[in-house]
């Protein structure tokens, strides 16, 4: 299998249980190299996954169906356990507590889109080609990434009462921030950050984050390609004028 690529999108870090992607350096889009264990775990490379991972994984994934059917308020022990097809008891030996269960599942979520983009090729001769396909990857342009961004806004709307995926959202923001400042800058031609590329990431990370809220208010189904060329046409104008 090959190397990691010279640049790579990490915005989520280990969780306290299970068997987790370990990163062994700080998360950022530039000249990273990353752990191959660590690159191959995000990659996907789930063959080694042990029997209470998977089904851990199928709770969690139980928990995204029932938020987006019917809200987070329908999620409960049993609901959850109904919709895996497992026993109340084996969720519990699993997940003690719902909350515990919850915040697996945000954390998830996350590394699945990390994934995703740490699979993305760079393109060394066309920055903007590269910021797209990454920002792609976190827009709801497509049915699955529609699917997540939604999943995400119900989550976060739950973090006054669970600490625990506050903790969550407010580290994935600021992962995503060093992302979008590490964007800005390859877009700039810089070799490392500045002040400017840090004000342009955090500005690309708004428009992006309002275009996703935008977005998902609109019918699924619709065309979404006014969206992507706003995105294209931010790019172009930072790898133009810096």
């Amino acid at each position: 299998m090959a190397g990691p690529p010279r640049s790579v999108l990490l915005v989520s870090r280990s969780r306290p249980s299970g068997r987790r992607c370990r990163p062994s350096v700080p998360s950022l889009v530039g000249t990273v190299v990353l752990d191959q264990d660590w690159y191959e775990c995000a990659r996907g490379s789930v063959k080694t996954a042990t029997p209470r991972e998977e089904r851990r994984t199928r709770l969690a994934e139980s928990v995204w169906q029932i938020v987006l059917d019917h809200g987070v308020s329908a999620v409960s022990v049993r609901t959850v356990a109904a919709n895996a097809g497992m026993a109340v008891g084996s969720l519990r030996h699993l997940f003690p507590t719902q909350a515990a269960l919850l915040e697996f599942s945000a954390e998830l979520m996350v590394e699945r889109a990390t994934a995703r983009v740490v699979a993305i090729t760079p393109h060394d001769d066309d920055a903007v080609a590269y910021a797209f396909a990454v920002i792609s990857e976190l827009l709801p342009l497509a049915p699955h990434t529609r699917r997540e961004f939604e999943l995400n806004v119900a989550l976060i709307a739950e973090t006054p009462a669970h600490p625990g995926l506050a903790r969550i959202r407010d580290h994935t923001h600021q992962e995503l921030l060093r992302v979008f400042t590490r964007l800005a800058a390859r877009l700039r031609g810089e070799p490392e950050p500045t002040p400017a590329s840090a004000k342009e990431g955090q500005r690309l990370l708004a428009l992006v984050d309002g275009l996703g809220l935008h977005l998902i208010h609109r019918p699924a189904g619709e065309d979404t390609t006014w969206a992507a060329d706003l995105v294209r046409e931010e790019l172009a104008r930072l790898a133009v004028h810096g």
